[in-house]
């Protein structure tokens, strides 16, 4: 493996770690009465003023945000406005969705990216991309079906976790395409590829217009005033840790080693925020929901696993086409 191949795995297990701590973080915010617009609007603002520091700091960042074309600034500015698709479903989700539960259900993006890198990325050989996706599903279904009864969080706040990964998922394929990743390209230094720095302060600030546009319009309380004291740790952790150490390090970590393994690599994340949920909250999930989860990682491994894996445990079974 060589080091630059190495450090992306580094930076993706970073984001992992940051993005899973996004709900723990948010918990606290909810609890003095602030709703999930309101969260999003200060955790993109938070996270844009952080991203343009550490763009504008430094000479070569400052240097490939001039040498950005036209049309990676749109694009990224794009990405921006789409991702609050994807954190806004999510956040309003988890209202109502216990963090453990939204952890598990959110992490069958990676099997969705699989599927789609079969057409827009890093190709995955045969049939398994297919299989890994049929397995995740099956794995939500278990880990909703083991809900008790009296505890099922509404349709509506489960709809949106569910919604969140999807979108999420498309997400990863355009901002890995931004990035430079092709089939015949992936891991290598791209010229053509938007540096991350740059693209990553122009995604955030266009998640973060948006964000305080729609708050404003629909009057949710966004000015300092408005906030509770007690809400700013929370809103400082989400937006730092959970947005812009989270997107920067996943973004620079998927240009070195493809969308589809950063995905795989992302595996800790469920574990890290489970952990983090009971440590924390006293969260616990049912063995039926645990058993879930594994369908769900396990999933994810198939997907990614070389296809001599399978052939040297069962030679009679192939899921990859010849």
């Amino acid at each position: 493996m060589d080091r630059r191949y190495a450090f992306g795995i580094v930076l993706v297990l970073i984001s992992a770690c940051a993005f899973g701590s996004g709900g723990l973080f948010a918990q606290p915010v909810y609890d003095t009465g602030l709703g999930w617009q309101s969260l999003s609007a200060w955790r993109f603002g938070f996270g844009a003023l952080c991203a343009w520091l550490w763009c504008l700091t430094w000479t070569d960042r400052r240097r490939g945000l001039r040498l950005l074309s036209r049309r990676a600034v749109v694009v990224a500015v794009a990405l921006g406005i789409l991702y609050t698709g994807n954190s806004g479903t999510y956040y309003a989700g988890l209202e109502t969705v216990p963090v453990s539960l939204a952890a598990l259900i959110v992490y069958i993006y990676p099997a969705v990216v699989a599927v789609m890198s079969l057409r827009f990325g890093r190709r995955l050989e045969g049939r398994r991309a297919w299989f890994a996706l049929a397995l995740a599903l099956v794995g939500v279904a278990l880990a909703v079906g083991g809900i008790p009864d009296g505890a099922l969080p509404p349709i509506s706040g489960l709809v949106l976790i569910v919604v969140s990964p999807l979108i999420y998922a498309v997400w990863i394929v355009l901002s890995a395409r931004l990035a430079g990743e092709r089939r015949e390209t992936v891991g290598d230094d791209v010229d053509g590829g938007a540096d991350a720095a740059a693209a990553t302060a122009l995604m955030m600030t266009g998640t973060a217009v948006t964000y305080w546009l729609t708050g404003f319009a629909t009057g949710v309380p966004l000015l300092p005033s408005e906030i509770p004291p007690a809400a700013w740790p929370g809103l400082l952790g989400v937006g730092v840790v959970a947005t812009f150490i989270a997107i920067q390090a996943f973004y620079a970590g998927t240009r070195r080693v493809g969308a589809a393994q950063a995905a795989l690599v992302s595996t800790i994340e469920p574990f890290w925020t489970i952990a983090l949920a009971a440590l924390l909250f006293g969260e616990s999930l049912a063995p039926v929901q645990i058993l879930g989860g594994a369908l769900i990682i396990l999933g994810v491994l198939i997907a990614q696993a070389p296809a001599e894996a399978f052939s040297s445990i069962r030679p009679g079974i192939r899921l990859a086409d010849e």
